[in-house]
Parts: C-alpha cells; sequence; structure tokens
C-alpha cells in the first residue's frame, strides 16, 4: 500500500472502487477509457504517456485513447469525502476539464482570418488567451492545434505599423507556451521582428512590455547560434527596455521574474554588456535582489558575476555602497548556487578594488569564508573562497594567519 493511504487507511477505509487500479489511491479526477475501465486521469496519461497501449485492467488494446470524464463517480467521491470530513478527509475539488480541441480550433481559425471583423478576432484571442491561462493541458491543446504558428503569424502580421491589440493579445498567449527551436529561429531570423519587439518593450501596458521581454528571453534562449544572440542583445534600445521593466515601480512579482531572466539571457552575450550597464542594470539589480525568489535570486547573482566581468561594471558595482554588503550577506543564506555566484562576484570585485575589499572585510567577509570552505558547497564555490582567502590573507587576524592553510589557487582574471 502506498505510503501517503497508510495515515488514512488507519481511521477510514477507502471505497475500493474510489481507488485508481494504477496508483491505489484516491481517485481526483476519474476518467473512462474505451475499454470501460476508469483510472485518476493523472494516472492513465503517465500509463499512456510512456508509451503503453493497452488498458492496465483488461491488457486489451486502446483502440482509443480519448479519456471521457466520468462525473457520477467523482461525485460520489466528493460526497464520501464529505461524509468523512471528521476523520481528516479533505474533499477533493472538480477538476477543470481540459479545453476541447474543436474549439480550439475554431478560435484559432477565428483569430487568424483577416476577413473577420477585427471585434471577432480579437474575443477569439481572449477566450483562447483565458483557455492558456488555466491550465497545462490547455496549452498543449493550443500547441497542438498548431497554435504556436499561427499566434506567431498574427504578433508579427505588418510589423512596420503601430502594433494593434491583435498583436497584443496573440504575444500575451505566446508567452505561455513553450516555443520550438524552428519557432525561435522565424524570430530571431529577421531582425524586424527584434525591433518590434524591443519597441514593445517601452508600451504604456505593462503587460505589454512584459509579454514582449518573455518573448525576447524565450528567442534569445532557444537559439544555438551565438552569433544570433549576440546581435540580439546589441540591438539598440533593448536593454533599456529590460532594464525599465525591473525598475518598474510597482509591486509585480512577474515583471522581476521575466525581467532577471530576460536580463540574464541577453548578458550571456559578453560583447554587449557594457549596455546593460549603461542602462542602469547595476542599480535595479542592487535595488532588487532582495525581492527575487530563489531561483530569481540565483539568476540575479550570475548577472551580477556576469557584468563584474566587464570594467565598468566592475567599477559600478564598487562604487554602490550596498553591492559589496549584500553580496557577503548572500553567502551560504539562499542556495548554493547563489554562494557560488555571490563568491564569484566578490572575487573579481576584491581582485580590482582595495575599497571593495575593505567594504567586504568591514561585512564579515572573512568569517563567511571560513564558513563556507568548511561547508558542503559546490567545488567551485570553495574554490572561489579559497582564492578570496588568499587576496586578503594581509587581512587575516594574527592568530588566524598562524593556524591557516595555504590556500592553492590560480591566477584571478578580472575582465572579459
Amino acid at each position: 500500500m502506498p505510503r501517503s493511504l497508510q495515515p488514512l487507511d488507519d481511521v477510514v477505509q477507502i471505497p475500493y472502487h474510489f481507488r485508481c487500479p494504477i496508483s491505489l489511491e484516491l481517485m481526483r479526477d476519474p476518467v473512462t477509457v474505451c475499454t470501460g475501465q476508469t483510472f485518476d486521469r493523472s494516472s492513465i496519461e503517465s500509463w499512456v504517456g510512456t508509451g503503453n497501449t493497452t488498458c492496465p485492467v483488461t491488457r486489451v488494446s486502446l483502440a482509443d485513447f480519448t479519456l471521457i470524464p466520468n462525473h457520477t463517480l467523482r461525485r460520489l467521491i466528493q460526497e464520501w469525502c464529505v461524509a468523512n470530513r471528521s476523520f481528516g478527509v479533505e474533499r477533493i475539488p472538480t477538476p477543470k476539464q481540459p479545453a476541447d480541441p474543436s474549439l480550439v480550433r475554431t478560435l484559432l481559425e477565428q483569430a487568424s482570418s483577416g476577413s473577420a471583423p477585427l471585434s471577432l478576432r480579437i474575443t477569439a484571442l481572449r477566450r483562447l488567451r483565458g483557455l492558456a491561462r488555466d491550465s497545462e493541458k490547455n496549452r498543449a491543446v493550443i500547441v497542438a492545434s498548431n497554435g504556436r504558428e499561427i499566434l506567431l503569424s498574427i504578433v508579427f502580421l505588418r510589423v512596420e505599423v503601430d502594433s494593434s491589440e491583435l498583436n497584443h493579445e496573440s504575444l500575451a498567449i505566446l508567452a505561455m507556451l513553450s516555443l520550438t527551436e524552428e519557432d525561435c529561429m522565424y524570430v530571431a531570423a529577421d531582425l524586424n521582428r527584434i525591433h518590434y519587439l524591443v519597441n514593445l518593450l517601452f508600451h504604456s501596458l505593462i503587460d505589454v512590455r512584459v509579454n514582449s521581454a518573455a518573448m525576447i528571453e524565450t528567442v534569445v534562449a532557444g537559439i544555438r547560434l551565438p552569433e544570433l544572440r549576440a546581435q540580439i542583445s546589441g540591438v539598440e534600445g533593448v536593454f533599456d527596455g529590460i532594464v525599465g521593466i525591473l525598475k518598474y515601480p510597482l509591486a509585480y512579482p512577474r515583471a522581476l521574474k521575466i525581467g532577471i531572466k530576460s536580463l540574464f539571457a541577453l548578458c550571456l552575450a559578453k560583447q554587449h554588456r557594457h549596455k546593460a550597464i549603461a542602462a542602469g542594470a547595476v542599480d535595479a539589480l542592487v535595488d532588487r535582489l532582495v525581492e527575487f525568489d530563489k531561483c530569481d535570486t540565483e539568476r540575479a547573482l550570475a548577472t551580477v558575476e556576469l557584468l563584474c566581468r566587464v570594467q565598468s561594471g566592475c567599477a559600478a558595482f564598487v562604487s554602490h555602497s550596498m553591492m559589496v554588503p549584500l553580496l557577503v550577506k548572500t553567502i551560504l543564506k539562499i542556495s548554493d548556487r547563489a554562494t557560488e555566484y555571490a563568491a564569484g562576484a566578490l572575487l573579481t570585485l576584491c581582485s580590482a578594488s582595495e575599497k571593495a575589499q575593505k567594504d567586504a572585510l568591514a561585512a564579515g567577509l572573512l568569517t563567511q569564508l571560513l564558513l563556507l570552505v568548511q561547508s558542503d558547497c559546490t567545488v567551485r564555490a570553495k574554490r572561489k573562497a579559497q582564492m578570496l582567502l588568499k587576496l586578503l590573507r594581509d587581512s587575516w587576524p594574527q592568530d588566524s594567519m598562524e593556524n591557516s592553510c595555504d590556500f592553492p589557487c590560480s591566477d584571478v582574471v578580472c575582465f572579459d
């Protein structure tokens, strides 16, 4: 019996026909296959998704993979949950059913029809946007209905003129979908399309700006040719637009998430990092660093480390009174990756500036480094910590000097 059922079965017995035959757990979204057997949707989808073509119960070949919701059984399970609420059983929610593929195809046809009224096309796109927002399954249905290609054609329709609500609604849907490398190449191969997206970074509506940034990040991350990625990051105004999103004054978590993802992706092209610095990326990163979640903090610190390798970036971070103390405080506080990036940035800053060394020591860097080299962090993080300790050796207390080991390290390269 699965461990997740043991506590429940100690106090109340789950009816046999309420259990999924695959997982043996209480079904949350029962569906029936063509053999008449009922399973939990997630379990049968996983079964079929791994290449199985037979019914798990009868072993009969599945001639049709359509999953029919068993509403009657789901209501019975919900009633049983309510009846056993005193035993700690929570009522399963009523699941949202995946979008009907025929409806999705109809909406895509309406949205892409050049002869249809503009209002009808926008309404169709809004309905598609709502479906895409509802669930991953709906997004998969849109993709399977050739939605990416259709929406891309709408977004970049007549990019030489002012954008319209039609373009914006299509862009909003695409921002929720994963694009193939072919899709990304379609966008990246035409600079007019990139310039169009960059122009949208300065739109009056923040949602349009964020959706455009999401598309740019997806395209940059989705293409393999480094020269194309560099070409996008070199487009005039792209860093100003992305930094502007990071500096958006109102609370908007998605703007922060998309903004830092986009900035990091663009900064991977080292020949244009100076443009990020000129656009104000340093102040934006310092001001927003404490507002990111764990994953985005890692990405922000990785971006800081990249920008430190540019001479103007290193100088800008050193001159900012909060940057070095923030990096010191980050060590061992967020994650192993965050620690590694923070140590790398500090290594570059302290190698280039005595002021950075003094600021780091005042913020308690020596203690953090000694803890770091004794921790279970990554090998790269320890190596950077050892290099920092050797760099700051003259600043160690005398008793630490007498009892210290000789930390081996390679030469530090400050700038790319």
